[in-house]
């Protein structure tokens, strides 16, 4: 079935292989950890001194009143910004898609879409979708409903929100 030239030039591919194989390991292992250990002690070559108070006061997040930031919002941004949710959610009465319609949802019950399969975490909820719901719900989904099935990390920016809220509350009654 195979001559011995074949089977000669196989083996001879496999070696090779494998050689390449070593030889770049080792070569890599040179050039990106070259010189060897060097030792236990390792000393901050700059060192920035900061005082007390301001590394305090960095870790302090600012406080952002949602009801003003809802007074000003666009709901033609919110339209840009819903792109990010039209790949799950649909805006006509009834057409489910990965997640549930959101046709009249500001002001709808928490998981109240019939026959849409929500978490646990959400049917268990008695609350309306409130703009304040709704707001610390898209800033993090998984943080105000641990357990959600929603995948989505989350919009970030306040005014994102509230113009995504605002756009919603123009979608149906």
């Amino acid at each position: 079935m195979f001559d011995t030239m074949t089977m000669t030039k196989v083996l001879g591919a496999v070696c090779g292989s494998l050689l390449v194989f070593l030889l770049s390991k080792w070569a890599a292992e040179l050039i990106y950890h070259g010189g060897g250990g060097h030792g236990e002690e390792h000393a901050q070559a700059y060192v920035i001194e900061v005082e007390e108070g301001e590394a305090e006061s960095g870790g302090e997040e600012e406080t952002v009143d949602f009801a003003a930031v809802m007074e000003t919002a666009d709901p033609a941004k919110g339209e840009k910004v819903f792109s990010k949710c039209k790949a799950c959610h649909k805006l006509e009465d009834g057409a489910n898609g990965t997640g549930p319609h959101l046709y009249s949802v500001v002001g709808r019950a928490i998981a109240g879409v019939d026959g849409f399969g929500y978490s646990d975490v959400l049917t268990g909820n008695s609350e309306a979708w409130t703009p304040d719901n709704l707001n610390a719900f898209l800033e993090d989904p998984k943080g105000w409903a641990p357990g959600t099935k929603m995948s989505f990390a989350g919009l970030k920016k306040v005014d994102d929100r509230a113009n995504l809220i605002a756009y919603l509350q123009t979608i149906g009654g």
